[in-house]
Parts: C-alpha cells; structure tokens; sequence
C-alpha cells in the first residue's frame, strides 16, 4: 500500500513465471496496456467491448502494482507475462490502431468498489477456453452489440457497486519500503501506514497487541506489535521494520484483506496515512510544513546556500525559495515541492548535522531525531526533563518534574502543560515542534538567549515571564 492510487509512468513486466529465471522488461504504462490488449482481444470487436476489456486490464495490472503483490514476496518486478499467473505480454507484439486510440484516451482510468480506493481486482478471462467467476472477454462482444456502453458491461461481470475512477495522476513510481529501517522514536507516513496495517493483520492474528493511537509515532506499543509480528511469521524479531518486515506486512495485509481478490474487503479512504501529507508545495499549512522549516533553519546554518525561514507553519514563498536551494544544492529535481525524496533527503542531511553537533547557534538543543513519548529512555528524555524542571519554576502552569531520564505520567503531564501555554497541539509527545519551543524557552529564561531555531511566534520572552 503505498498512498492514494496513481499511474505509474513505467512497469517491470516479469517474461515468465514468477521462480522462473528470465528477463525483465522495463516498458511505459500504456506501451504495456497495448501490448496486452493486443494480444488478448480482438481489434474489431465492438468499441464499447474493446474499453470494457481495456478497463479490465489497465484496473488488474494497477492491482497488481499497488498492492505490490509480487515486490511484497521478494520479487523485483510487478507482473509476469504469461496468462497462468497474469495478462499475455510479448515483447515486439503488433498494436492494432483501434486499440492503440483507446488505450491513449482511457490508459489514466480505472475500476474501483464503491468504498474502496485502490484498483479492484478484475479478474477476466475469454469466457471459451477458459471460464472464471470475473469478466468473459469474449462475454462483453454480445453486450456492446445489444447496445450497452463500458460501463454497463463492467457491472454485469463485476457488480453495480463499482465506479471507474478516471484522469488519475501519472507519476514516476518507486518501491514503497522508504530506504532505511523504522524504529521506535520514528515518525511520519511510513510508520502510520505500517500501524494501520499491523492493527487489521491482528484481527486475524489476535496475539499481534493493537496499537493505539495509530498516529504515525513509532512507540513502545508499535515496536510490540512488530515483534509479535515478527515471531509469528519467522522473521528477525528485534522490532524494527526493515526490508523483509516491511514486505512482509504488505504482503499479509494483501491477503487478510483478499486485495487480489474479486471479494475484496478493500481499503477506505480512512485506512490511508494521514499523519503528513504527500506532497508539500506553496499554499500548504500545519505542523508538517514547521517540520521542514525546522530542517531548513538547521540545515541552513551549515550551508550558505540555504537561506532560513521563519517557522510559522504556512508554506510560503520564502519555505519555497528555501527547498528550491535545498533541493539544487543536494542533486534534486528542483520543484519547490516536498515529497517523499526531498523529505527524506532533508531527514538524511538533519541526522548527519545531529551526528557531528548537539547545539545551534545561541546553544538551542537540537531535535534527536525521535518524537519521545511515554515509555521511551534516554539521554534526550533527561534533557526534556531538566528543561521542563527549570520550567516549571517560572511557569506556574507547568506541573514540577523529576528528572529520572524516563518518559513517565509526571513528565507527559508537564508537557501537555508546556504544550497549551505555548500553544501547540496538546499531545504529550515531544516532536520537532515542542522540542524547539521547550528547548528555546528555556534557553530564553535561564541564558536570556532568544535565538531560536525555529522561530515559533507566541511565547513568553524571559522579561515577561519574570514580571
């Protein structure tokens, strides 16, 4: 599961079985979509039968892509190209003209469920040699001559509880696993979508803890759950979610779920990751956009060719200017857009700075590189809990803390505390945001230092929180 649903630009087409050694071809999306309606249906058929079928195909290759079926099993393609397993492709193969037109105007559409977001399973097959529970392709040729469109053939195979989802984004893919492992203390899209998928494996694997919240935060009850996970299906149990864990989630949410299966429970739109959004771009507000204007603001004070900005949340003009000069100086396709290469570009740039420092400038304490939630230890907790301690001492609100460098109810409450005096989302778990605002505000008070690194508006300067 990699996000809401889009065209990929290229497929590995697999030309053979799956175990078999053969060769992998790298083609464009519709090429392949051509290619095998070349090969399986006939050019003069009726037009409606020839997109039902085009519809069929384009939804079951995208099923396959997004599902990652055969990626999730260890394979390094997404389809075969023999009909046992697959759709017929054949490298060279002759493209009829009518289908070629076809293929053009509709290659960016496809089926889904009602309710459901990725590509359905259409499962066909030619209705004469061969006969199955999906769409007869030589079924739809009767239908479109008693005048019904696409549509309405799909629906008689496939159920009337189906819409054809159409002009969706065409994008250059990759591999969901997001290049290095997840552990506790991590954070974002990748961890949530993980959550999500560990909560639904244990309704059919009720010795898997369910996690709660699933809020994108790698905690305690995460790194539990992935062991638990990990011990059932005889991976490494050390729990932490690297290549193998990763695939081997996706590949036993694929089939708890029956993701390629005509009876598909489907994922809902609520099932997707929400923590952060896809993409960053001019316009976008909320903490992820202070995330990577924290990163920027460090990053800059290392590299002239990165200006700072100021970390209101909002993705302005200047946050745009400064991922721009991010994105050149670091080998990038300069787009001002944040995805997830930049993002993790600038996660990978932070963590090297973190490794070689542990102040900024005006000696502001950096971000460790973990959001610290109850149950975590460390070093990073104590410093929370020094600087709350201090705190608390000048403001009132704040409930007094002991430093013991574990993160327990006494030091979740003093946060929750720091967190609605300041203003920020009340939580009780220290990301980016809350540690810059309690490393700064005490920095402020005991030092009278007020550099900041992120520049957050809206907090008490020592002169007025000693008046």
């Amino acid at each position: 599961m990699t996000g809401t649903p889009f065209i990929p630009r290229q497929i590995v087409v697999h030309l053979g079985a799956p175990d078999q050694a053969a060769e992998n071809v790298y083609i464009s999306f519709p090429d392949y979509i051509k290619n095998v309606a070349s090969g399986e249906i006939y050019p003069t058929w009726p037009d409606a039968a020839l997109r039902a079928n085009i519809y069929a195909q384009i939804s079951y290759a995208l099923n396959r892509y997004y599902t990652e079926f055969y990626r999730s099993q260890g394979y390094d393609f997404d389809i075969t190209s023999t009909t046992r397993y697959d759709q017929s492709f054949a490298p060279g193969r002759e493209i009829y003209d009518s289908i070629n037109t076809i293929v053009d105007e509709i290659f960016n559409s496809y089926v889904v469920k009602q309710g459901s977001i990725e590509p359905y399973f259409t499962q066909y097959c030619n209705g004469t040699t061969t006969t199955c529970e999906g769409l007869s392709q030589w079924g739809t040729v009767p239908l479109a001559e008693q005048g019904l469109g696409a549509y309405e053939i799909l629906t008689r195979f496939y159920g009337d509880d189906i819409n054809i989802v159409e002009d969706a984004p065409v994008r250059n893919g990759q591999p969901s696993y997001p290049g290095r492992p997840l552990r506790l203390g991590d954070s974002g899209n990748d961890v949530q979508e993980k959550q999500i998928q560990l909560n639904r494996i244990a309704v059919n694997y009720p010795s898997i803890p369910k996690i709660s919240p699933v809020d994108g935060n790698f905690g305690v009850g995460t790194e539990d759950a992935v062991r638990a996970f990990q011990r059932i299906f005889g991976l490494t149990v050390d729990g932490i979610i690297g290549n193998a864990t990763w695939y081997r989630l996706s590949y036993i949410f694929n089939a708890v779920k029956r993701l390629s299966e005509l009876d598909s429970e489907g994922i809902s739109i609520n099932e997707l990751p929400q923590q952060y959004s896809q993409l960053l771009s001019l316009g976008s507000q909320g903490d992820e956009v202070r995330v990577i204007q924290y990163y920027l603001n460090v990053i800059s004070t290392y590299y002239d060719t990165i200006p700072a900005v100021t970390s209101n949340g909002v993705f302005d003009e200047n946050t745009e200017a400064a991922v721009r000069a991010f994105q050149e100086s670091f080998g990038l396709n300069v787009d001002g857009i944040v995805g997830r290469q930049t993002w993790q570009s600038m996660q990978d740039v932070y963590e090297s700075i973190l490794q070689t420092t542990e102040l900024i400038d005006g000696g502001v304490p950096l971000f460790p590189g973990r959001v610290l939630q109850p149950g975590f230890e460390g070093e990073d907790v104590t410093t929370v809990q020094e600087e709350l301690a201090y705190l608390s001492q000048v403001y009132t609100e704040i409930p007094p803390v002991e430093v013991t460098g574990v993160y327990d109810a006494q030091t979740e409450a003093a946060v929750r505390a720091f967190q609605e005096l300041f203003g920020l989302e009340v939580d009780g778990v220290v990301g980016v945001t809350t540690w810059d605002t309690i490393a700064s505000a005490y920095s402020n008070i005991r030092f009278g230092n007020t550099k900041r690194v992120g520049q957050y508006p809206g907090y008490p300067l020592a002169e007025e929180a000693t008046t």
